[in-house]
């Protein structure tokens, strides 16, 4: 996990804590962001159609995304070109963020979710490794 972009061993060893010993019981990547707390929840009115981050789930977890997130913002080339593609279709600074994390907590999710690397399996590996 700390190989991706922005991801660092505070934010990763947080993430893993928020997933627990069984992250399997996480049945789906929208869980995972719930219990993150950066599930969308519609916040519309009239006309407008916008959503916010549901406020639940584990705060740390959330303090973590959000850290990652302005890493990439200001470090990660291609998370800059989205910002300023979505500042151009009139989003604001607080809506990138929100779709951010819910990407990121995606991205965390399916890493969370693959099997474990066998020692043994790696190839050059030997029994008694």
């Amino acid at each position: 996990m700390v190989a991706l972009p922005g991801v660092g061993v505070d934010t990763a060893g947080q993430l893993l804590v928020t997933a627990g010993d069984n992250p399997h019981r996480l049945h789906s990547e929208a869980a995972f962001a719930r219990l993150c707390g950066v599930a969308p929840i519609p916040a519309s009115s009239g006309r407008t159609d916008r959503h916010h981050l549901h406020r639940g789930g584990d705060r740390d977890a959330n303090r973590a995304l959000w850290r990652i997130t302005l890493v990439r913002m200001r470090c990660h080339q291609p998370t800059k070109d989205y910002v300023t593609r979505r500042t151009a279709e009139g989003k604001t600074k607080t809506e990138i963020m929100r779709c951010l994390k819910r990407y990121i907590a995606r991205e965390t999710f399916h890493l969370l979710a693959s099997p474990p690397l066998d020692q043994a399996s790696l190839p050059g590996a030997t029994a008694t490794d």
